[in-house]
């Protein structure tokens, strides 16, 4: 008996008209890259660069330098420092050469007392100074023998040791009598030194070079939207205990005024380095300065 054979694809009779012919790739052809986004000219890079510097130092921080030594300890002619724009709110104060976009304060914020802040001091308004925020709304603000009075009360203050600052370009001694010669042979000034303690516990230091005028003032009452400010260096700063007048004292300063907060000093040079001598930038440098925070 012959079996019968199965059709199997190895052996199955090849039909021509069965077989399904071949598909074609039917998918689109690749599309072309995109061209590449030209590059901004130099110009427009320029500007994108000029906005984004004005809006951070008109709401984010500022730089600030230390022309001078009225906030001595803390600050020394020479210091460069970053100034917060945001705790007290934002006025044309507040934008580069004080644009006058803004015709009143907006989100603003209580200064603290303690604070160090950057301001506007009338009646020019058009130089930028530093000062310590001693009385708020609502104080009483009186200096009696030397000694700070808030609210009829006494500021502690206690002596601590003499503040040593070495003379340089930036600083000299403010009188014969604070001058001295250092181990090293380096020329110094000695500052009496003593730590005031505010209602609420900050603390800062102050110098106290003997009695001065100022060191006896009547009471004065911070009226609203006003701060108090005084130097840290109370000898040798025309401060709200000053009546306003351009180019002298401050009086009490209107809180439209500020500008910002000190935060921290990012940079501080002694004043004798010189453009066209690259080595002392760094030999100018008072590196220990850098970081200090307020």
């Amino acid at each position: 008996m012959t079996a019968a054979m199965t059709d199997t694809p190895e052996n199955a009779p090849q039909n021509p008209a069965n077989m399904t012919p071949p598909v074609e790739d039917a998918s689109p052809p690749p599309a072309k890259k995109k061209k590449e986004r030209k590059e901004d000219s130099f110009p427009v890079f320029v500007i994108k660069l000029v906005l984004i510097v004005a809006f951070f130092r008109s709401f984010v921080f500022s730089p600030f330098n230390i022309p001078s030594e009225s906030m001595l300890p803390r600050l020394e002619n020479g210091d460069y420092l970053l100034a917060a724009k945001w705790p007290y709110g934002y006025s044309s104060y507040s934008l580069p050469f004080s644009i006058p976009l803004l015709p009143s304060r907006i989100f603003a914020g209580q200064p603290n007392r303690g604070d160090v802040v950057i301001f506007k001091a009338p009646p020019g308004n058009d130089v930028d100074y530093i000062k310590r925020v001693i009385g708020v709304p609502g104080d009483t603000v009186q200096m009696i023998g030397g000694q700070l009075h808030l609210n009829g009360a006494p500021v502690p203050k206690v002596k601590i040791a003499d503040f040593v600052i070495n003379m340089s370009a930036n600083t000299s001694c403010i009188a014969p009598e604070f001058e001295a010669v250092e181990p090293n042979g380096m020329q110094s000034c000695h500052y009496p030194q003593y730590r005031e303690t505010l209602p609420g516990g900050k603390t800062y230091n102050v110098l106290d070079l003997g009695y001065r005028p100022q060191d006896d003032t009547p009471p004065v009452v911070v009226p609203a939207g006003h701060v108090f400010l005084m130097g840290d260096n109370r000898d040798n700063s025309m401060d709200s205990r000053f009546p306003a007048v351009e180019g002298g004292g401050i009086g009490l300063v209107p809180q439209d005024n500020l500008i910002g907060r000190a935060t921290i000093v990012m940079w501080s040079t002694d004043g004798s380095a010189n453009w066209f001598l690259p080595w002392t930038w760094f030999s100018a440098l008072r590196a220990n300065r850098i970081g200090g925070t307020f």
